[in-house]
């Protein structure tokens, strides 16, 4: 009841990328549904059943290219996980959903939805967790823009998000690594760690990128972090174990059985 086994997945809508050619040959997966998606999914599934919560960044929530399946219910169902939201940030209608998800063991007793600057498209949602001591541990869930003019103002609204939660982790795909001022600064900004210049996500098939994180406010501890050699998307999963403070613990006990799955589009 103290420790928390994270995991952040970029899961490409559930297409599988063995090489930069396939950004090619596998462009029409974008839009038109195939059926190694599911078997794809399927497999991403066994992996999440291992940790206590999950976040996921490109998961469609349910369209043509899907074959409309909501991939974060599926995903939950499949890993045993009782709860689970979905945030729609760019809706193409029944043509594609890009999605961030979460999948937790745990009940969040909040959960907010975050529009970040720039172009639309890009989100955030975070959700709450209570602790023993009457506060709550935030876990956000992000996916950053490509351009860094807007994610450099991303990363600033991050960054004030962080001063409204002394219990904090932020992870997802942050499209910047260990050269990013702006990432550096939003880490010094908001008080926050994790961040690992050796752990590389991307691309999955010659990993040479950090753009992945899993950051934690000052006061949890990191107890151990590593990348997944998962190659399923073009991201490799990246995990995390972190721990609360010395004597506090979450206020609910983990569900880790098929329990009915609750959501909210």
């Amino acid at each position: 009841m103290q420790r928390l086994n994270l995991l952040s997945y970029n899961v490409q809508a559930g297409i599988y990328s063995r090489q930069y050619s396939d950004y090619l040959t596998n462009s029409w997966k974008h839009v038109l549904p195939h059926p190694e998606r599911l078997v794809n999914l399927a497999r991403i599934a066994q992996v999440l059943r291992q940790f206590d919560l999950v976040g996921l960044q490109e998961v469609d929530a349910g369209s043509l290219r899907s074959s409309y399946i909501d991939q974060i219910q599926y995903l939950a169902r499949q890993g045993g996980f009782p709860h689970w939201y979905r945030q729609v940030n760019r809706n193409l209608g029944p043509f594609a959903q890009h999605s961030n998800g979460l999948l937790s063991r745990l009940r969040p007793v909040h959960i907010t939805e975050h529009r970040l600057p720039g172009l639309p498209g890009r989100g955030a949602v975070s959700a709450e967790y209570p602790l023993s001591n009457g506060e709550h541990l935030a876990v956000a869930i992000v996916h950053l823009a490509l351009g860094w003019r807007a994610r450099r103002r991303q990363l600033d609204y991050l960054a004030r998000l962080a001063d409204k939660h002394p219990y904090l982790v932020m992870m997802g795909d942050f499209n910047c690594g260990c050269d990013s001022k702006g990432l550096r600064n939003m880490l010094r900004n908001a008080q926050m760690r994790g961040m690992d210049c050796e752990l590389k996500t991307f691309p999955s098939w010659r990993p040479r990128h950090n753009l992945d994180h899993i950051l934690i406010s000052r006061p949890l501890k990191l107890v151990s972090a590593r990348v997944i050699d998962y190659a399923l998307s073009d991201h490799l999963p990246l995990s995390m174990v972190v721990e609360l403070p010395d004597g506090l613990r979450f206020a609910e006990s983990f569900q880790t059985t098929h329990a009915s799955v609750s959501g909210a589009a």
